[in-house]
């Protein structure tokens, strides 16, 4: 071939060729993240090959800085992104180089089940106010996570819940991996208008090998209190359109479930249940979103991790799973937990609203419940009741932000029944600028109970049927480089109830003074060095001393990325009209001999209370867990845990718990899961005075097959089994099982 006709015939590939190339990213010192995101000419298909010509058109960056464990060092590998824009959807591609590809972590999961895997993401800031952003991350094989993030929850900024529908598909080269992101307009929330966006924007990896490397296109300083705050800043999107946003999911479950009392009867049969519903979701603005459902479908379709209510006096938290509750959760966070969803448990229907504003977020929840499910609170312990009436549901929050640094908010929660009324209303606020950061808040509530539940907290709290009262907290906290402070002072009247929240302690005050330092050892086997220390005192509401404490903590970041701690605790503690020293020292750990196990133990041993006899002893608990991958898409993990207390000559109790589980990822839709859960308490009644069951026992076994097109279109079918055994049952005998299949599908007309 002549040369110029082999110049022309490159000139003629060149919009084909490989766009992850060495591309002319800028680099080093010079590179600055951000800048104008174009709209893309031509069709780009979503198969983790970058060889469309469309994306020669992009906006090319780089993720060039290490903040993990670097400080803002360049990165060890190098990763080339390109992103652009069509008029209903904004694309991202990542070329992810590695000096040995082979040891590329990559396996076929369930979504969000990726996190240990490399992989790379964009992060976005829509509304650019450093509030709330979305995470949507991609392994090496197409395996998307997806991530709402709050960054003035300080309790849980990161919820993986949120299960948004985008494409995405990825593959591994011979120099690295490839992956290429699809995400509409119509799964955003943005400011509406159609001209120029502004966005915030961070472009991520995950690089896990001796010690997990974050990578990012921008710089992070260690001093830095909001990350989203540091994010690139990026332009364009003109005429970015959400389309109808209108989905309509229809639901079918079938199940029946058969149970027994003992051991020989017969089984129990409770009618086939069949129940359709429907779920609607419409955005008739790309910063609002409306969201209604007739006869829900709130099933769980795996069971939640089994917790042993044993020397425990607080009822157990369990996390919400139910779709319709957990988009959009966010919004109606605060700094007490006034809204817990699971105790809205059993709805006829649901409507919804979420949005933002040009200078804050709004959210609002109706329901009719059909049951009425109580958490009692007190002083000392609380428990769940449930009353057989239906309720009346309504929730409200507002958020208004003043400027970047300052923001006050308004929430309330209304539940009312037959004889039975719930009211909470409040404000909140939250400064934070730099290193510094306060925020409170204030609470009103007004009840009404009938007799039964009066008489469950009457003792402790007063027997009025109509308490009311008021719940506040302030804090400060201080966070740079390496020191932390924090300082925080909570009080709940005794007549405070907060029952569609999470709170099931009042009549106290509670203050607490606690700080720390950490220690950053760049280029070191041990490469981070936190300690950290407090001291707390709780007063029940007439002054009697609850709680003194003081406990420290030291921890460390080391090679197979192992992390290691060392704590220990003194406290005095008050139980049925005595105070009790308590003190214990625990020690915990975790690291990854190779890319597919983990291991991680947790040793705790000391002087406890022994609630149930009103004495101490010694107690040692030890928990040993781990996860596994076996080939691809065959994924194991366990958890056994095993307390025992000694006192008075011998053992009072004895306690495990075990949680495992296996599952198989066929291919992307398809995956079988098998969860096994088991239990066992023994106590010795020679050690107690009241009578106490000596042996208890249980276990259960459930297998999920489910096949997801997307989180709105899947099939699940399941069938369960458990048995049971105690003082009275004496043998172990199988005591409930249950078939199940589950059809959802999701319409966008």
């Amino acid at each position: 071939m002549k040369p110029h006709a082999l110049a022309a015939a490159l000139l003629l590939c060149a919009p084909f060729a490989h766009a992850r190339d060495d591309a002319p990213a800028p680099h080093g010192s010079t590179y600055v993240p951000g800048g104008r995101i174009p709209q893309l000419q031509g069709e780009i298909a979503i198969d983790g090959k970058l060889d469309d010509a469309a994306w020669q058109g992009a906006l090319v960056q780089e993720i060039a800085y290490d903040i993990q464990p670097g400080d803002n060092t360049p990165a060890p590998v190098k990763t080339i992104v390109r992103i652009g824009y069509t008029a209903d959807a904004l694309y991202v591609s990542f070329h992810a180089t590695d000096p040995d590809p082979s040891q590329i972590r990559a396996h076929l999961r369930d979504r969000d089940a990726m996190f240990n895997d490399d992989w790379v993401g964009v992060f976005l800031d829509t509304f650019n106010d450093h509030r709330r952003g979305y995470e949507l991350v991609v392994n090496p094989l197409g395996v998307q996570g997806d991530i709402i993030r709050d960054e003035s929850n300080t309790n849980n900024q990161e919820d993986s819940s949120w299960d948004g529908l985008w494409q995405s598909a990825g593959q591994i080269t011979a120099d690295g991996y490839d992956v290429e992101i699809r995400i509409p307009f119509s799964t955003l929330r943005f400011p509406t208008g159609g001209g120029d966006q502004r966005w915030g924007i961070s472009l991520f990896r995950s690089w896990p090998r001796d010690k997990r490397h974050q990578l990012t296109s921008h710089r992070v300083p260690r001093e830095s209190n909001c990350f989203q705050c540091e994010w690139g800043k990026y332009e364009g999107l003109a005429g970015a359109r959400q389309g109808r946003n209108l989905e309509v999911v229809p639901t079918l479950t079938v199940g029946q479930t058969q149970t027994r009392d003992a051991a020989g009867d017969p089984w129990r049969s409770n009618d086939t249940s069949i129940e359709p519903g429907l779920d609607v979701s419409w955005a008739p603005s790309p910063a609002m979103t409306l969201n209604a459902t007739i006869n829900p479908d709130f099933s769980q379709v795996e069971t939640d991790q089994l917790q042993l209510n044993i020397n425990n006096s607080f009822a157990l938290f369990y996390q919400e799973k139910r779709p319709f509750f957990l988009e959009g959760a966010d919004y109606f966070t605060s700094q007490f937990n006034v809204l817990y969803t699971r105790q809205i448990a059993d709805p006829d229907y649901g409507l919804r609203v979420t949005g933002r504003t040009g200078s804050g977020a709004y959210g609002a929840i109706v329901a009719r419940d059909a049951t009425t499910l109580l958490l009692v609170p007190g002083v000392l312990g609380s428990g769940f009741r449930q009353l057989d009436q239906k309720a009346d549901v309504a929730v409200g929050r507002y958020r208004y932000d003043l400027n970047t640094h300052f923001s006050v908010g308004a929430i309330g929660t209304f539940r009312r029944g037959d004889a039975y009324a719930n009211s909470v209303a409040g404000v909140d606020a939250r400064w934070q600028q730099g290193s510094h950061t306060v925020t409170t808040q204030v609470l009103r509530s007004q009840s009404e109970y009938p007799q039964d539940i009066v008489g469950l907290y009457g003792d402790a709290l007063g027997a009025d049927a109509t308490p009311s009262g008021t719940a506040w907290r302030a804090e400060y906290a201080f966070g740079n480089r390496n020191w932390n402070f924090s300082a925080w002072h909570e009080s709940i009247d005794p007549g405070f109830r907060a029952d569609l929240g999470f709170m099931g302690q009042v009549g106290y005050d509670k203050s607490l003074l606690g700080g720390g330092h950490s220690w950053y050892r760049d280029d070191q086997a041990f490469n981070r060095i936190d300690l950290y220390a407090d001291f707390d005192i709780t007063h029940r509401y007439d002054g009697q001393l609850l709680e003194r404490e003081l406990e420290a903590r030291l921890s460390a970041q080391g090679p197979k990325q192992s992390g290691m701690g060392l704590h220990g605790l003194t406290r005095t503690r008050f139980w049925r009209g005595r105070l009790y020293d308590e003190r214990y020292a625990d020690v915990n750990g975790s690291f990854r001999p190779t890319g597919n196990l983990q291991l991680g133990a947790f040793l705790q041993v000391g002087t406890l209370l022994d609630l149930a006899a009103e004495r101490t002893g010694r107690r040692t608990m030890l928990d040993v867990w781990g996860n596994a991958n076996v080939g691809r898409g065959i994924a194991l993990d366990w958890d056994l845990m095993r307390q025992r207390m000694h006192r008075d000559g011998g053992t009072a109790f004895t306690a495990t718990v075990l949680n495992a589980g296996g599952s198989w990822q066929f291919d992307p839709r398809q995956r079988l899961r098998l969860t096994l859960q088991g239990s066992e308490v023994t106590r010795n009644q020679a050690l107690y005075v009241d009578s106490v069951n000596q042996t208890a026992r249980d276990w259960a076994a459930q297998m999920v097959y489910s096949y997801k097109v997307n989180p709105r279109t899947a099939v699940y079918a399941g069938a369960s089994y458990g048995a049971f055994m105690d003082d009275d049952h004496p043998d172990l005998f199988g005591n409930t099982r249950s078939v199940f299949v589950k059809l959802s599908y999701g319409w966008q007309p």
